[in-house]
């Protein structure tokens, strides 16, 4: 079992993360909205989920797309996946974007993405006039052969 995570509702049709499987890894994110929500091609939204919450230190929330919309209906993440800090306790909200052709309805209580709680390694950063070298060197896009 993980962490356990406050969750504080700031609107009455916020729903709380659920996993949908025995062995999900992802909890579905549900739109707390008032009335429909339209998403036109396009253009990105943010979608509030009616909640904030208190991630432990050392750990994020990765907020990704649902594979369901993304393949039936084109609608995505527009930032996946988007980062929850384990500082940050403003309203949880999805930034998600329409990449079909045709207009898409957010119904109140929907499931729009999924949220994955993990942990966080925090790098130290330095200067260095040298690198270690390495079998693929500078080589970008493409160049392992994958591709």
């Amino acid at each position: 079992m993980g962490p356990m995570i406050d969750i504080q509702r700031i609107h009455p049709a916020a729903a709380l993360p659920q996993y949908m499987s025995e062995l999900a890894a992802g909890a579905d994110l549900r739109a707390a909205l008032d009335e429909p929500l339209d998403l036109a091609p396009g253009l990105p939204k943010a979608v509030p989920c009616g909640f904030k919450m208190a991630l432990p230190p050392g750990y994020e929330a990765q907020i990704r797309p649902r594979s369901g919309l993304a393949l039936k209906r084109a609608v995505t993440v527009a930032n996946a996946p988007g980062t929850v800090d384990a500082d940050y306790r403003g309203e949880v909200k999805v930034i998600l974007i329409n990449l079909g052709n045709e207009g898409f309805t957010i119904e109140p209580g929907d499931r729009i993405a999924q949220m994955v709680v993990a942990p966080v390694t925090r790098a130290a950063f330095g200067w260095s006039e040298t690198l270690s070298d390495s079998t693929r060197g500078a080589g970008g896009f493409g160049s392992t052969g994958s591709g």
